[in-house]
C-alpha cells in the first residue's frame, strides 16, 4: 500500500512544505466543508464558494484515491449535516415523527449526498497523478450533479452555483449554460487557484508545461470572458426593464401555522386572513393579479361552501384574477386522483388549474407504495398525491403565468418547458412553514431566483411564512419579506418573451459535461499509465 508521501512524491502536484505536512490531511477536507457551508445560503458568505475546494484539492493529491473518497465521504457528511439540519425540523415538528428517525432521516440523505463528493475525490485523486485537473474536475462535479438530480426523483438541493443567488454580477452566465454554468466556473476557479499554488517537481513530472499552461490560460480566459458577458448583460437587462411596461401584481403571505391549517374550525379564519390583506393590497395598487401561496386554501375548491364566500369577496368584487394553491381532486370510474395544485380563478367566472408535476417523495406521495407495504405519506391530513402532466402555462390577460409549485423551483427543466410553452411571467407558490426558522426557506428562494436569470423572466414568489419576494430577469430580489409575518407586497414585474440560450438549448449543457468527461477520463488514463511507467524506470524519456 503506497504511503502518503509516496503518492505525493510521485505525483507533479506537491503542495509547498507538503513534507512538513503543516495541516494534517484530514483537516484540509473538513476546511473544506466549513468553507463550502459558509459559502451557502444561510450563513451568506458566497465569496467562500470560490477558494472552498482549494484545501479538498490539496488533500486529494496527496492521498491514494481510495482513502481520499473516504474523506471526500467524511468531508460530505459533515458539509450536508450542516446544510439540510432542516429536515429534522420539517419531519419532527410538522410531520410527528419520533426525533430519533429524524435524525436517521437526516443522516442517511446527508450520507447518500456525500457519496458523490467521495466520487468526485477518488476520481480528482486518481488523476492528479498525471495532470491538472482544471477542466476534469468542473466537468465531473458538473456532471455528478446532473445526476444528482435525475437519480430517485432527483434531490438537487443547493448545488454549488446557487451559493451566488445574491450576486447578480456573477450570475447573469446563467442565461447560457444554467446554474450548472456557474457551478463549472466556482469549480474551475478553485482548480486554478490549487494549481497556480502547487509547486511543481520537474523532475518526477509526467506532465508537460505546454499542455498545462494551455490549460491554465484557457481557464483564465473562460471566467474572464463569463465575468465580462454577465457584466455587460446585466447592463442591457437594466436598460430593457427602464423601459417595459409592468403587470401589476400583489402577493399575499397568511402566516397561517401549519398544524392549524388544516383543521376544520380554523379554516374559516384562515380565508378572513387572506381576503384581508387581498384587500388591503388592492386599495394601495389595482392589481391585475393576486397571488396566494401554496395550499392557501385548505380545503377541496368544488365542494367547499367557503369557496364561493372566497370568490364573492376577492375576484368578483374587485375585479382581480386570483392564484391560489390548493388540493383539488378528479374523479375517476371508480376513485379519484388527489392533485397539489395552483388554481387561477377570473372575474368572468372561468377557472384555470395546474397540477403540481414534481411531488416531494415521501411528503407528497410514496414510492413504489403499489408494490411496498409503506406508510402513509408525511402530510397525512392531505393524502398521497398524483403528478400532473401538463407545463402549459395559465392565460392571466396579458400574462402567460409559468406555475411552480414549492419543490418544483428546484428543476430547472420544469421552468424551462414553461418558458418554451410561452410563459412570460413564473410564479412560485410554496409552504415554507415545514422548514421553521432555518436557513432552508432562504436556501429555497436561492434556487428559484436562478429560474428568472435563466430564462429572462420576472418571477413572483408567494410563501405561506416567507420568503416571499418578487425577482426581476436580472436576478434581482426586492420586496423580500421576512419570516413568520402575516404581510402583503405589491410589485410590477415586467413581461419578457425573448427565449434566453438556456431556454432553447442550453439546459444540454450538463448532458454535454457527462458525455465529455467520457473521452478526457481516458486522456487522463493514457497519460496515468505513461507516467507511471516512467516513475517505474526513470530512464525512460
Amino acid at each position: 500500500m503506497q504511503t502518503q508521501s509516496a503518492v505525493a512524491a510521485h505525483s507533479p502536484f506537491c503542495v509547498r512544505g507538503l513534507n512538513l505536512n503543516p495541516m494534517p490531511i484530514p483537516l484540509l477536507f473538513l476546511l473544506s466543508s466549513l468553507l463550502l457551508w459558509l459559502s451557502s445560503p444561510g450563513p451568506g458568505l458566497s465569496f467562500c464558494a470560490w477558494f472552498a475546494l482549494v484545501p479538498l484539492l490539496t488533500g486529494c493529491a496527496m492521498v491514494t484515491p481510495k482513502k481520499a473518497a473516504l474523506l471526500g465521504f467524511v468531508s460530505g457528511l459533515v458539509y450536508y449535516l450542516l446544510l439540510i439540519y432542516w429536515v429534522v425540523i420539517s419531519l419532527g415538528t410538522y410531520g410527528h415523527l419520533p426525533w430519533w428517525l429524524c435524525g436517521l432521516a437526516l443522516l442517511l440523505l446527508s450520507a447518500y449526498m456525500s457519496l458523490y463528493l467521495a466520487f468526485f475525490c477518488a476520481a480528482c485523486s486518481w488523476s492528479m497523478q498525471a495532470v491538472a485537473p482544471l477542466w476534469s474536475a468542473p466537468l465531473l462535479w458538473v456532471a455528478l450533479d446532473f445526476i444528482r438530480g435525475l437519480l430517485f426523483s432527483g434531490f438537487p438541493w443547493q448545488d454549488l452555483g446557487y451559493s451566488q443567488f445574491n450576486t447578480p454580477l456573477l450570475i447573469q452566465v446563467a442565461d447560457l449554460a444554467g446554474h450548472h454554468g456557474i457551478t463549472f466556473l466556482i469549480v474551475m476557479a478553485n482548480c486554478l487557484l490549487f494549481t497556480l499554488s502547487a509547486r511543481w517537481r520537474k523532475k518526477d513530472a509526467a506532465w508537460r508545461p505546454l499542455p498545462t499552461r494551455l490549460q491554465t490560460t484557457t481557464g483564465l480566459l473562460l471566467i474572464a470572458a463569463a465575468l465580462a458577458y454577465s457584466a455587460v448583460q446585466l447592463k442591457v437587462i437594466s436598460r430593457d426593464l427602464a423601459s417595459a411596461p409592468g403587470y401589476p401584481v400583489a402577493v399575499i403571505q397568511g402566516n397561517i401555522e401549519q398544524d392549524q391549517k388544516w383543521v376544520a374550525e380554523k379554516q374559516r379564519e384562515a380565508m378572513e386572513t387572506y381576503i384581508e390583506l387581498s384587500s388591503k393590497a388592492a386599495l394601495q395598487q389595482q392589481p391585475a393579479l393576486v397571488i396566494w401561496p401554496e395550499t392557501a386554501m385548505p380545503f377541496f375548491p368544488p365542494t367547499s361552501p367557503l369557496f364561493p364566500q372566497v370568490l364573492a369577496r376577492t375576484v368578483y368584487s374587485h375585479h382581480y384574477l386570483l392564484l391560489s394553491g390548493a388540493p383539488y381532486f378528479v374523479e375517476k370510474e371508480k376513485d379519484y386522483d388527489l392533485y397539489n395544485s395552483a388554481l387561477l380563478a377570473r372575474p368572468d367566472g372561468s377557472q384555470t388549474l395546474y397540477f403540481k408535476q414534481h411531488l416531494v417523495p415521501f411528503g407528497e406521495y410514496i414510492p413504489f407504495s403499489d408494490i411496498l407495504p409503506l406508510p402513509g405519506p408525511v402530510v397525512e391530513s392531505i393524502g398521497n398525491f398524483s403528478a400532473g402532466n401538463s407545463a402549459r402555462p395559465l392565460a392571466a390577460g396579458k400574462a402567460q403565468l409559468g406555475v411552480l409549485i414549492c419543490f418544483e423551483s428546484i428543476f430547472p427543466t420544469l421552468a424551462r418547458q414553461e418558458v418554451a410553452n410561452g410563459a412570460n411571467l413564473l410564479i412560485n407558490i410554496t409552504n415554507d412553514a415545514w422548514f421553521g426558522r432555518s436557513c432552508a426557506s432562504i436556501q429555497h428562494m436561492a434556487m428559484a431566483v436562478f429560474r428568472a436569470v435563466e430564462n429572462r423572466r420576472s418571477l413572483a414568489r408567494a410563501a405561506n411564512t416567507g420568503i416571499s419576494c418578487f425577482v426581476d430577469p436580472a436576478g434581482r430580489i426586492s420586496q423580500a419579506t421576512p419570516l413568520f409575518t402575516t404581510c402583503s407586497i405589491n410589485g410590477s414585474p415586467v413581461l419578457f418573451a425573448q427565449h434566453t440560450v438556456f431556454t432553447r438549448f442550453g439546459y444540454l449543457f450538463p448532458i454535454a459535461c457527462l458525455i465529455f468527461l467520457i473521452p478526457v477520463a481516458f486522456w487522463i488514463r493514457i497519460i496515468r499509465i505513461s507516467f507511471l511507467k516512467q516513475q517505474q524506470n526513470p530512464k525512460i524519456n
